[in-house]
């Protein structure tokens, strides 16, 4: 069974659907106009202004675009899911119902639930548990190191044989350089891509917040930006020993985009993401002690928030991901230094990201490329664009639609979002996976 075809049977119906008169952003062909989409049989027949040169397909569905966008559905990099083993806080199935709400049409998830994902059985229980009860499509990352340990490399060639599309240890780094250089340069000789985390647990130590006066005036203790940067310094001289493939699973300081600014001018393989909270939250919003804005790593000052920005508008760094990371009542609800790090974010990874939009900060196709077609790209699949051929992944957005987050009415599971009572414009209005709808908003 095919990729797409796997997605046959979820709801709606197999009629061909033509969307007309609206913008199509589509970063994959440098195209931004306004158009007409056609799906026919789960896939893009025709994407753009001469899209009906061929007339509308019998029996099509014909929807009015006006004042909406047409998008390459998003491909979140940095989704932990908490099936197998945490599955009260979420599971496949509930993940992909907020993940198909968000406008996210594959979710990568991460390796480090219970047990963990570091042998190709595992890999592929998440495939098939996916496939049989996720809206969307679901791409597994592997573990770097057994149970997630930092010591004892995985068999990366078997892993991704069974599917794994990179390796990571998820919340946790690579403490050992020796580990990680035997890692990158194994992974090197299968093409495969090796994810990181990027903090060095010595210096965060029992930090809760990041260092500074904001840390000093709760009474809380700081993680210093060097925790980021010197482990992501590390890293950049071990690929340059490798010539492995290499991405920086999130980045929040100012002097990290100046390391990856300078590694990529010396020609390395290596990309990186950050967080939607990242983007657009700063320490300041923690307020008081607001358990829910407790991530790692921690919310950063406003000039590291505005550096990360003009790093994802010139390309320094690559994705913006939700790092939707569930967490419930047992583990939240705790005075701010005890409470789990994490937030939800795959319902709100588009509309928050639209800030940025509306506030001229980044551009439509630069968003759209950090959100879709670059992650697809380098994670080799074949989502990401809207050109004839590709699978209908796609969603349909009103950009002006105001709204206002109420965290009860969240399909995830777990409620922690950083977002409660944030007021949104733009809202996605319907997300096709192979030409279904799998979301229609009312």
């Amino acid at each position: 069974m095919s990729e797409a075809s796997s997605f046959r049977g979820r709801r709606g119906d197999d009629r061909p659907l033509v969307i007309a008169g609206a913008r199509i952003v589509d970063p994959s062909r440098d195209l931004d106009a306004v158009g007409t989409v056609v799906v026919v049989d789960g896939r893009i027949a025709a994407a753009g202004p001469d899209a009906l040169n061929q007339g509308v397909p019998d029996g099509a569905e014909v929807v009015d675009g006006a004042g909406r966008l047409v998008l390459p559905g998003l491909v979140d990099a940095r989704v932990f899911v908490s099936e197998p083993g945490h599955e009260y806080r979420e599971t496949f199935a509930s993940a992909s119902r907020a993940a198909a709400a968000g406008g996210v049409t594959t979710m990568i998830t991460m390796p480090d639930t219970d047990p963990v994902i570091d042998d190709p059985a595992l890999v592929d229980f998440v495939m098939r548990r996916a496939r049989d009860t996720a809206v969307v499509r679901v791409h597994p990352m592997a573990a770097l190191t057994r149970g997630c340990l930092g010591q004892e490399m995985v068999e990366i060639g078997l892993l991704q044989d069974a599917g794994a599309v990179a390796f990571t240890d998820g919340r946790r780094s690579v403490a050992s350089a020796a580990t990680m250089r035997r890692a990158l340069t194994y992974a090197r000789d299968f093409g495969a891509l090796i994810a990181h985390h990027v903090e060095d647990s010595t210096l965060a130590g029992s930090g809760v917040v990041n260092e500074g006066e904001f840390a000093t005036r709760l009474g809380l203790p700081g993680i210093p930006r060097e925790a980021e940067t010197i482990m992501l310094e590390r890293d950049m001289r071990l690929v340059a020993l490798t010539r492995g493939r290499y991405h920086a699973a999130q980045v929040s300081t100012a002097d990290s985009v100046e390391i990856l600014r300078a590694a990529k001018g010396r020609g390395l393989d290596v990309t990186a993401a950050v967080s939607i909270a990242h983007l657009t939250l700063n320490e300041l919003d923690i307020g008081t002690y607001r358990s829910f804005l407790k991530l790692s790593p921690p919310l950063r000052a406003e000039d590291d928030r505005r550096a990360v920005i003009e790093g994802l508008a010139d390309g320094t760094i690559d994705f913006v991901v939700s790092s939707h990371d569930p967490q419930d009542v047992e583990t939240k609800r705790h005075p701010f230094a005890e409470s789990a790090d994490g937030a939800v974010g795959l319902e709100t990874l588009l509309a928050a990201a639209l800030r940025l939009v509306h506030n001229g900060e980044i551009g439509w196709s630069t968003l759209v490329a950090a959100l879709s077609t670059r992650p697809a790209a380098r994670l080799g699949l074949e989502g990401g664009t809207l050109k004839p051929g590709a699978p209908a992944d796609l969603i349909v957005v009103d950009p002006q639609v105001s709204w206002v987050l109420d965290r009860a009415a969240l399909l995830s599971r777990s409620k922690n979002t950083p977002f409660e009572d944030a007021r949104f414009e733009g809202r996605v209005l319907r997300t096709l996976v192979a030409g279904r709808t799998v979301h229609a908003y009312r």
